[in-house]
């Protein structure tokens, strides 16, 4: 473990910490010695979630209660840490809690989601990977989605978003991982968070928020795969069931993908 710390701290950054797979790769990044700043939109949450990891691992904490997808969140957790060395950046926002038609939904809602997935990471990483390759070590952990492999119904600005994000991260990997910095693009499919169990709950496909939606692949697996695959980049895909959909997206065609993501979707809601 410090053999870690020494190649990605004294501080991570995660953002989406509040709970999900954000509050837990800050756990395990703080089990392997690292400081973490928790950052998300409720506070309170934020505060339980730090105490509960300093309880347990020993490590210093901050908590950053900031909403990403206004207009200069990013320059605000910038300030907030100018005093801390940031040597490893985890972007686990960005859930899409709508899952509506483009057009059913204000403009105002893609244009945040936007903001909080594409321009937000990407003012992140501009800032703090500069001194990590300075250093010659850190570390960037970006999450996306399955759904950025190609287009679908009711996820338009989301699976837009996720396919920069995705293509973002191994860019990134080609220009820094030269200069001692790990970059990893995290791309999962449907995973247990508690989004996502809201999400099912709602629209009737499970039958209580606390239930484990069906083929879901568990926040644990999601963890241990990126601390496996950190030095492998650009790109994790994470379980047997995205990477089946990713060789499937690459044996046909660019229309026959979409196809195939609509008749999934509409599969899924019934």
């Amino acid at each position: 473990m410090s053999d870690f710390a020494n190649q990605y701290g004294p501080w991570a950054l995660v953002a989406g910490a509040s709970d999900g797979v954000g509050s837990a790769m800050a756990e395990e990044l703080a089990r392997r010695g690292l400081n973490v700043v928790l950052l998300a939109r409720r506070q309170e949450v934020l505060d339980d979630v730090a105490a509960d990891i300093t309880a347990r691992t020993g490590v210093q904490t901050r908590t950053l209660a900031i909403d990403l997808a206004v207009p200069g969140a990013a320059g605000d957790v910038i300030a907030a840490t100018e005093d801390l060395d940031i040597g490893f950046l985890v972007y686990c926002a960005g859930a899409d809690p709508n899952f509506r038609p483009f057009l059913s939904s204000p403009l105002s809602d893609a244009e945040s989601l936007v903001q909080r997935n594409c321009l937000v990471p990407m003012q992140l990483c501009h800032h703090y990977a500069q001194p990590m390759v300075e250093r010659g070590r850190g570390g960037i952990v970006i999450f996306g989605s399955g759904a950025g492999f190609a287009g679908g119904p009711n996820m338009v600005a989301y699976g837009a978003s996720k396919a920069f994000d995705m293509v973002f991260a191994e860019a990134l990997w080609t220009e820094l991982h030269s200069s001692g910095v790990d970059v990893l693009g995290l791309i999962l499919g449907k995973t247990d968070t508690p989004a996502l169990r809201k999400l099912e709950h709602e629209r009737g496909q499970i039958s209580s928020p606390e239930d484990t939606p069906p083929g879901a692949a568990a926040v644990d697996d999601v963890v241990a795969a990126a601390f496996a695959n950190l030095t492998q980049g650009p790109t994790c895909l994470v379980g047997p069931e995205i990477q089946a959909a990713a060789q499937l997206m690459a044996s046909v065609s660019r229309n026959e993908a979409v196809r195939f993501i609509a008749q999934a979707v509409t599969a899924a809601m019934g």
